[in-house]
C-alpha cells in the first residue's frame, strides 16, 4: 500500500513540471496581448492556477519520499532478517567452503543499506523524473507535434547512453562490493585476532592485505564513476543540442504554421524538463545496478536450500530417546577436502548409556564422527543410527536438543558467564545454574569474581583463561542435561587438579546417559567401558581398558606404553598420541 500510494504521489509530482509549462505558456500570451486592461486579470488567473500547482505539488511531493522511504527501510530490515535465518538455517558445508564471517558482516551492514536506497527513496525519484520526461513530451506533442517530433528525434541517443552507462555499472558494482566483504573479512580476522597479530608483528601485513583488497574496490569504482560521468555527460549534450534545434526549428512554425509564443515555448520547456528529467535518472540506475549486485548475493543465500536445513520441521519425533549409537560402513570426505578420504568404512556400536572413547592420532576421523553424530555433514555412504534409526530420518532440531558438545576449543559469547551457561537452556533457575558450575568445577573461580556469575567474559571469553572457559563450557552442556553427551578433548585445557574434579564431575554426569569421548589423557579414557583405536579412518580396535591392554602388540597397548615412558622423560606431555616417540616405543599408529 505505501508502495502504491508512494508511486501515485511521485506520479502526480512528476507531472507538475510538464504541467507548469503550459500555465507558463498561458502567461507568455498573456504578457503578450494587445489589450493591456485584461493584462491584470489574464495574470491574476495564471497565479492562482500555480497556486493550485503548488499545493499539489506539497501533497504529491509528501506522499512520494515519505511512502517511500518507510517502505525501503521495511523491505531492507525483512531481507536482514531473512538473510540471517538463512544464515543460520545452512549446513556447515555452506561455511565451510562458500562463505566467511566477514562477508555475512558485510553483506548485513552495508549491503542491505544499498538495497534499501534502491528499494526506497531512489524508486519514487525514478518514477517521478520518468513522469516528468514522459509527461513532457505527452505535453510537447499535445500542444504542438510538429515541433515535438523534431525534437524527438534525439531520443535514442540518449537511451543508447543510458543503456551503456546502467551496464558498465552494475557490472563495476559487482566488483566492488565483493571487493569490499573480502576487505571486510580482512578486518573482522585481524581485530579477532589481535593479540596473536601484536605478538607477531603482523599490523603491516594485516594493512597491506586490506589495502590489496580496496585497491580493487578503487579500480572498479572509479570506472563506475568514469561511466556515470560520461553516460550523465552525453545525455545532457544530446538534450543541449536538441534545445537549440527546437528554438530554431519553433521560429519557422511561428513564422509558417501560425503557433504562437508562449505555444513554443511551453513545448520547449516540456522537452526540456522531460530531457533533464531523463538524464537525471542516472544516480537512480547506479542505485538500482547497485542494489540488484547487492541483493543478488543475499537472495542467492535466502533462496539456498542446504541438504542438512536446521529449520526442517519433518522427520521422526520421539517422547524419548535411550541414546543407542551406531555406524555402519561410513565413508566420508570433508567438503572442503574432497581429495582426502577421512573415513573409510568406518563401523561402531556403542549402546545406550555407555562411555565410548576414541583414541588415535590427530587427522585420522575422531572429530568427524562427533560431526556426523552431530549431523553437521551426512556420509557419502554408510549410516548413522539412533536407537537403530537412521539420523537422517529423525527431526534435526529434535535430534540435536537431546546432544550436548563439548569441543577442544570452547566457544564462549560476548556476554555475561551466566548468559553463556544458560545458553544450554532456556528459562533455566538460579537453582540449576548453581548446580551445573558445581559439577563443572566453576563454582570457585566465578564467586571470586567480583560481579560472580554477571561478569564479562570478553570477546570470544577473552577475560578468562583457558581451564575457565573449559569449564564454563562444561557447565552449560550439563544444564542442557543431554542424551547423549559429546566431549571432544574437554579436559584438554585443564591442570592436573582441575581436571581430576571435573573428570569426577563429568563422571557423574556421563553414568546415566551415553557418552562419547575424544582423549589423548590415559586418565581421561581408561575408566571408559567401550575404547575404540581409530587410524586412516577405520576401527583398528575395540574394548576395554583391561581387555587391550592384554594385547601385548596392540596399538592401544603401546599407547600405554607411550605415555607410561613419560615417567623418564618428564620433559613430553602426558598425552596418549601426542608426545614425541620414544625410539623404545616405535608405532605406527602414533606422530
Amino acid at each position: 500500500m505505501l508502495m502504491m500510494i508512494g508511486t501515485l504521489g511521485a506520479i502526480g509530482f512528476g507531472m507538475a513540471q510538464p504541467l507548469m509549462t503550459v500555465i507558463f505558456g498561458q502567461l507568455i500570451n498573456s504578457l503578450a496581448t494587445s489589450d493591456s486592461s485584461d493584462v491584470a486579470d489574464k495574470i491574476s488567473k495564471v497565479c492562482i492556477m500555480y497556486l493550485y500547482l503548488a499545493i499539489g505539488i506539497g501533497i504529491a511531493s509528501f506522499l512520494q519520499i515519505s511512502c517511500w522511504i518507510i517502505s525501503g527501510e521495511r523491505q531492507s530490515i525483512r531481507i536482514r532478517g531473512m538473510y540471517l535465518k538463512a544464515i543460520l538455517g545452512q549446513d556447515v558445508e555452506f561455511f565451510d567452503t562458500q562463505t566467511t564471517t566477514g562477508e555475512v558482516i558485510g553483506r548485513m551492514s552495508s549491503d542491505t543499506i544499498i538495497i534499501r536506497e534502491a528499494l526506497g527513496e531512489k524508486v519514487g525519484k525514478f518514477v517521478q523524473l520518468v513522469t516528468t520526461f514522459v509527461g513532457g513530451f505527452l505535453v510537447a506533442f499535445f500542444r504542438g507535434w510538429r515541433l515535438a517530433v523534431v525534437v524527438c528525434l534525439c531520443i535514442p541517443l540518449l537511451v543508447l547512453a543510458g543503456g551503456c552507462m546502467s551496464f558498465i555499472i552494475s557490472k563495476m558494482a559487482v566488483r566492488a562490493q565483493a571487493s569490499y566483504a573480502q576487505a571486510g573479512n580482512v578486518v573482522e580476522q585481524t581485530v579477532g585476532a589481535i593479540r596473536t597479530v601484536a605478538s607477531f608483528n603482523g599490523e603491516k601485513q594485516a594493512i597491506k592485505k586490506y589495502d590489496d583488497k580496496l585497491e580493487i574496490a578503487y579500480s572498479a569504482t572509479t570506472r563506475q564513476g568514469l561511466a556515470s560521468g560520461l553516460g550523465t555527460a552525453v545525455s545532457l549534450l544530446v538534450s543541449s543540442c536538441s534545445h537549440g534545434l527546437a528554438i530554431w526549428y519553433g521560429s519557422k512554425l511561428i513564422l509558417e504554421k501560425g503557433y504562437n509564443g508562449g505555444q513554443v515555448i511551453s513545448i520547449i520547456m516540456a522537452m526540456m524538463f522531460g530531457a533533464y528529467s531523463l538524464g537525471q535518472t542516472s544516480p537512480c540506475l547506479s542505485a538500482f545496478a547497485q542494489g540488484r549486485a547487492a541483493a543478488y548475493t543475499m537472495f542467492e543465500t535466502i533462496n539456498r536450500k542446504p541438504d542438512i536445513y536446521a529449520y526442517d520441521g519433518e522427520g521422526i519425533v520421539s517422547e524419548d530417546i535411550k541414546g543407542e549409537i551406531e555406524l555402519k560402513d561410513v565413508y566420508f570426505r570433508y567438503p572442503a577436502r574432497p581429495d582426502v578420504q577421512i573415513l573409510s568404512g568406518f563401523s561402531l556400536h556403542i549402546p545406550s548409556g555407555m562411555t565410548a572413547a576414541l583414541v588415535g592420532q590427530s587427522g585420522n576421523g575422531k572429530s568427524t564422527v562427533i560431526s556426523l553424530l552431530e549431523r553437521f555433514y551426512d556420509p557419502e555412504s554408510g549410516e548413522v543410527l539412533i536407537d537403530g534409526v537412521n539420523l537422517k530420518k529423525l527431526q534435526l532440531k529434535w535430534i540435536r536438543s537431546k546432544m550436548a558438545l563439548v569441543s577442544q576449543e570452547p566457544v564462549l559469547f560476548t556476554t555475561t558467564i551466566r548468559e553463556n551457561i544458560m545458553y544450554g537452556k532456556e528459562n533455566a533457575t538460579n537453582e540449576e545454574i548453581e548446580a551445573a558450575i558445581e559439577l563443572a568445577n566453576a563454582s570457585n573461580f566465578i564467586n571470586k569474581l567480583p560481579r560472580g556469575l554477571d561478569t564479562m567474559v570478553g570477546e570470544h571469553g577473552t577475560q578468562l583463561s583457558g581451564g575457565q572457559k573449559q569449564r564454563i563450557a562444561i557447565a552449560r552442556a550439563i544444564l542442557k542435561d543431554p542424551r547423549i553427551l559429546l566431549l571432544d578433548e574437554a579436559t584438554s585445557a585443564l591442570d592436573a587438579e582441575s581436571e581430576r574434579l571435573v573428570q569426577n564431575a563429568l563422571d557423574t554426569v556421563m553414568a546415566s546417559r551415553t557418552t562419547v569421548v575424544i582423549a589423548h589423557r590415559l586418565s581421561t579414557i581408561r575408566n571408559a567401558q567401550l575404547i575404540a583405536v581409530v587410524h586412516a579412518g577405520k576401527l583398528l580396535e575395540k574394548g576395554n581398558h583391561e581387555e587391550l591392554i592384554k594385547v601385548p602388540d596392540g596399538a592401544y597397548a603401546q599407547l600405554v606404553q607411550m605415555q607410561s615412558g613419560k615417567n623418564n622423560q618428564p620433559e613430553e606431555e602426558e598425552q596418549v598420541g601426542r608426545g614425541r616417540r620414544a625410539s623404545k616405543y616405535p608405532t605406527k599408529f602414533m606422530p
